[in-house]
């Protein structure tokens, strides 16, 4: 069993340890790999049974080991796509690799470097040989999506026999010509979302942004080292919905970092309520190793960060349930992952909400009527 790990806030690393010893306690045969492949001592310590650990972003690494516990059959179709630790009807496409930014929290960059946008050309191969497989449902992930190409002056590449530039809005069209469902993440909101909005419209690509807000007062925002603010994100949310009035706004935030005051707090949750994002992420502030904010005065105490992270996921939750409680009546088309569980176009796996029915084979596309709506997922009856 292979376990990607993310080793970036303590949380994360105490989940992904946890999922390890699950693997081993399920399987005996585990692989670690992903971010928190950098702390291998840590990991052995805590379970010294697992075969190897690699880094993040080591595919070959990963493959190596399991070949040598799990020697490899030869497919001379699916050899050509490489390794996919997904389900067969959706997988995730890798457009680059490292950040640009600087952001006080974070230290993607000091263990991934800069920006490495991937030739255009080799993206949508990669893409279109998916689909050949059998996927039904792209999602494309990064560090920084919307910087796709900056690194490398947008430079021109070939598809299909065609030139196409390396940027978000001409790699979201090609996509939008597979026929597959195509899913934003890791959208940074620069000007040139805009731009890939009427797209959504068209149906040519999923209404759905996956941008991480982080906070929403200046102040914050500043010490975060995080671009825009609270006002302009409500002025361009209204002009995307106003253009695609379906679409879905996932977001992730951050409560208790160093020196966020009780207003500075009430005025996220205030911007929480004018948003009205459909799907939304929380962590308390975790120190990381290495991360700038460390040296941050004025930290605020655990249980303060705890409290605020329960008051914005109540105050989220009701979001959520006002606007999934519109979707009764109405028919959605769905992606099956498992029978009886689906997902609409609004729902990520894994990390967003799902549409429960009874029936369904994984990886079909099924009309589902919805009947009732919780405060996270959606139940319906399939037609």
């Amino acid at each position: 069993m292979i376990v990607n790990t993310c080793g970036f806030i303590d949380a994360a690393v105490e989940e992904s340890l946890g999922a390890i010893g699950e693997a081993l306690a399920g399987n005996g045969k585990v692989v670690v790999t992903g971010c928190l492949g950098v702390k291998q001592d840590l990991i052995k310590k805590m379970h010294p049974s697992v075969l190897a650990i690699t880094g993040p972003h080591d595919t070959p690494a990963v493959m190596k080991a399991v070949h040598a516990h799990l020697p490899k059959p030869h497919d001379p179709y699916t050899d050509l796509i490489g390794v996919k630790l997904t389900p067969p009807h959706y997988a995730y496409l890798k457009i680059s690799e490292g950040c640009n930014h600087r952001c006080s929290f974070c230290i993607i960059p000091s263990m991934r470097g800069d920006l490495v946008s991937r030739p255009i050309g080799e993206v949508m191969q990669e893409a279109e040989n998916l689909v050949k497989a059998g996927v039904k449902e792209l999602l494309v992930i990064s560090q920084d999506t919307s910087a796709y190409g900056v690194d490398i002056k947008y430079r021109t590449g070939f598809w299909r026999g065609r030139p196409v530039k390396t940027r978000m809005t001409q790699l979201c069209e090609s996509l939008g010509e597979l026929g597959v469902w195509v899913r934003l993440h890791y959208v940074y909101p620069y000007p040139h979302v805009d731009d890939v909005i009427p797209l959504m419209a068209e149906g040519r690509i999923l209404p759905y942004l996956d941008v991480p807000f982080q906070h929403a007062t200046p102040r914050i925002l500043k010490l975060m080292r995080r671009p825009a603010s609270a006002e302009k994100v409500l002025q361009r949310l209204e002009e995307w919905r106003r253009i695609c009035p379906d679409l879905t706004v996932r977001s992730t935030f951050i409560v208790g970092f160093p020196g966020e005051t009780e207003a500075e707090f009430s005025e996220l949750l205030q911007f929480l309520g004018e948003a009205q994002l459909d799907r939304v992420g929380c962590f308390a502030y975790s120190p990381v190793d290495g991360a700038a904010a460390n040296e941050l005065p004025d930290a605020v105490a655990e249980e303060v960060k705890a409290f605020r992270k329960e008051r914005f996921m109540l105050t989220q939750a009701k979001i959520s349930a006002a606007k999934l409680q519109r979707k009764v009546g109405r028919t959605l088309r769905v992606l099956v992952d498992a029978p009886g569980v689906g997902r609409s176009s609004a729902d990520a796996p894994e990390i967003d909400g799902v549409v429960r029915f009874k029936g369904g084979k994984a990886g079909e596309f099924r009309q589902v009527r919805v009947e009732r709506a919780g405060e996270h997922e959606l139940y319906g009856r399939l037609q």
